[in-house]
């Protein structure tokens, strides 16, 4: 195998266990919540590893930092601590699937956002878009339920896959004149500080009082590792390296198998505490969304090619 080939297919491999890590947080996190540990303590934790990781990576490779590249990354900070809190708090209120397939909306949401910032808005987006609607209802929909079966929960995750949105195109932005590295670690420590900050002002049992117990079981401090050093601090570092042999669309198209890995996770009982089931329209919905991510992405390279006149047979 030419040594280009294995370079890109070690990077598909590579980006696509981070999927997995990354759709396994969601039931890391909901253990958590169910441990005990209020939303602030968990995300206060899970950030301080992460940001130690990254820096510690940052100094081995001696990252040097500017004002510029801080600032930029004092600002992805502010928005991506808004949308892991409501992520975070969202999961209190619904299941782990369904977080993890809303969340997933992201994808659709992304060029709607960069629409705003004057890009054109795809056709294969604007189809992905509607699908991907057709799909949220199907996934959240109880029959008999007050709403349908919307509630809380899916409210705030839906918010924080429209911030995802906003955070993936200002990460786009910035990334063109800013350090991957630094904007990666001001995020993450930023997220930490500012969930520190809150959860200190919160009374109980929003705040850390009664963590103690919820740290003192062993399952806790996994599943706090696992968010901190896999999901975050490891994932920012093989995605800051691997994504570059890759173009956009395959990137996306990988991250889009991320609800995947969450329903898998969540329906095989892995995570002690926590074994869901998808009905029947509840799994067609969440396979309606994922379906809807891939159009979105893959969409206009299949339609070049079928536009792409055929060659002409030689003659003689």
């Amino acid at each position: 195998m030419p040594e280009s080939r294995r370079s890109h297919l070690f990077a598909v491999l590579s980006l696509t266990a981070i999927a997995a890590v990354w759709g396994g947080g969601f039931p890391a996190t909901k253990y958590c919540l169910q441990a005990g540990l209020s939303v602030g303590a968990l995300l206060t934790i899970r950030f301080a590893i992460g940001a130690a990781g990254l820096g510690l990576l940052m100094l081995l490779l001696r990252v040097p930092i500017r004002r510029r590249d801080a600032l930029d990354g004092l600002w992805l900070g502010l928005v991506l601590a808004t949308l892991f809190w409501l992520q975070t708090d969202g999961l209190r209120f619904t299941t782990t699937s369904k977080s993890g397939f809303i969340t997933g909306l992201y994808v659709i949401f992304t060029p709607m956002v960069a629409l705003l910032a004057g890009d054109r808005l795809r056709l294969s987006h604007g189809l992905g878009a509607l699908v991907a609607l057709l799909g949220l209802a199907l996934l959240v929909r109880e029959p008999g339920a007050a709403l349908g079966g919307w509630n809380r929960g899916d409210s705030e995750t839906f918010l924080a896959a429209v911030l995802c949105g906003f955070h993936i195109v200002m990460t786009a932005h910035f990334s063109r004149r800013s350090s991957g590295w630094v904007l990666a670690f001001m995020q993450v420590a930023v997220t930490g500080l500012i969930s520190l900050a809150i959860t200190l002002a919160l009374p109980a049992p929003h705040g850390f009082q009664g963590a103690g117990a919820a740290l003192s079981r062993g399952g806790t401090w996994i599943s706090l590792g696992f968010m901190g050093l896999l999901a975050t601090t490891l994932a920012f570092y093989v995605q800051s390296t691997m994504q570059a042999r890759l173009g956009a669309t395959e990137s996306a198209v990988i991250f889009s198998t991320e609800p995947v890995w969450t329903a898998a996770i969540a329906i095989s009982g892995f995570v002690p505490g926590i074994r869901e089931h998808l009905s029947p329209a509840q799994l067609s919905g969440g396979l309606l969304i994922l379906a809807a991510t891939i159009v979105a992405e893959l969409g206009p390279r299949l339609l070049r090619r079928l536009q792409r006149p055929e060659p002409e047979e030689a003659i003689g």
